[in-house]
């Protein structure tokens, strides 16, 4: 065999368009033909957000293909992405860059896309996503999940400070010293000087407490998409209010059953379920007082004798898959935004790239049956 020349020479032009660099068969056509039809669907909320007259954004297709990307792949900062989109042709071709169109700064990039996401769009993507008429007979109708999970904030235990300004502040340089020792700090009288809307919390005993939010996810339980979502400050009874809120923004004719872990077995929030036509098919919280007698539970045999009550709790775990995928995959266990709102809007753009990776399966697979 004839060794090779390695040729240098660059060519002028290019005949090769970009659309020809991309597979038939990779997986981003399919997921890139579902956010097209759903960001068609937006034009209209697009032109409400955009003023007539200025200058020219970066237009929101691609700051929202951007972001998506950034799930799939965990792109760990907006830095590092627009240099992946300049070099990457694959990224390029998702986002919808042309192959000789410049590529932004990181810093225009963020603010465009924060003040897109300030606007609640995040949400209006999930559900303009779920309204399609083709994702829509993937989902049920009657039987949802529904579970919290903590996102750390982008916030060190040392910026949480007296709110009154007393305290000692970190030493300085970098990674100062600071002394907790024989300091009492509660979410009353203290408060994180990075992001003040973050909280402290643990979510059981023997676990440390950490500067978080709660982020909460209503599950349907025929394919396990997420259908709706919620962020909250993190507290004790955030994801009972959380789940309430989410029931109270879906329209429904029927009685349908809801799925949840111990957590949730608490008698006033049962009532409220009830009264919302939800039937509870909800784990017993059948802890042990000091005595040994076991805690008194709101779930009894009118749900428990159903055969639905033994599926509901065999299937709610699922909705854990959701929360491991946007903290491992996409990179959201630690956010780094600051300010519940834009965590909020990222948090739901991850559920939505959850949901992007999983679609394009079940269409296949319903097409095949």
């Amino acid at each position: 065999m004839v060794r090779g020349i390695e040729n240098s020479d660059a060519g002028l032009f290019s005949y090769i368009r970009l659309e020809e660099r991309v597979p038939v068969d990779h997986p981003l056509r399919a997921i890139r033909a579902l956010v097209d039809e759903v960001v068609g669907g937006l034009n209209a909320r697009f032109e409400q957000l955009y003023s007539k007259v200025g200058r020219p954004s970066i237009p929101p297709e691609y700051l929202l293909r951007a972001t998506l990307l950034q799930a799939f792949y965990s792109v760990r900062s907006e830095r590092m992405l627009m240099e992946q989109i300049d070099y990457n042709l694959l990224f390029r071709w998702f986002v919808g860059l042309p192959m000789d169109g410049a590529v932004w700064h990181p810093t225009v990039f963020t603010k465009n896309r924060d003040r897109l996401l300030e606007a609640d769009v995040a949400r209006d993507f999930l559900m303009a996503l779920l309204s399609l008429h083709k994702v829509k007979r993937l989902l049920s109708d009657e039987h949802f999940t529904v579970d919290g999970t903590l996102i750390d904030a982008w916030a060190s235990m040392k910026s949480f400070r007296p709110k009154d300004g007393s305290g000692e502040p970190p030493a300085p340089g970098r990674n100062g010293e600071r002394n907790f020792r024989r300091e009492k700090r509660s979410n009353e009288t203290h408060a994180s000087t990075s992001d003040p809307d973050a909280r402290l919390f643990r979510k059981g005993n023997g676990q440390s407490a950490r500067l978080c939010f709660m982020g909460h996810a209503l599950m349907e339980n025929r394919n396990g998409l997420i259908v709706d979502t919620a962020l909250t400050h993190a507290s004790g009874t955030a994801e009972r209010e959380a789940t309430l809120e989410m029931l109270d923004r879906r329209k429904r004719g029927r009685r349908i059953t809801l799925g949840a872990d111990k957590a949730y077995d608490v008698t006033g929030f049962i009532g409220d379920l009830r009264k919302r036509k939800v039937t509870p098919h909800i784990a017993v919280n059948g802890t042990l007082s000091k005595l040994g007698k076991p805690r008194k539970t709101a779930i009894d045999g009118r749900t428990t004798r159903h055969c639905g009550y033994a599926i509901s709790q065999r299937i709610r775990k699922r909705v854990e898959e959701s929360f491991g995928w946007i903290k491992t995959q996409a990179g959201y266990g630690k956010v780094k935004l600051r300010g519940r709102h834009k965590v909020e809007a990222v948090f739901t753009f991850a559920i939505v790239a959850y949901n992007l990776i999983r679609i394009p399966k079940l269409l296949n697979e319903a097409a095949a049956t």
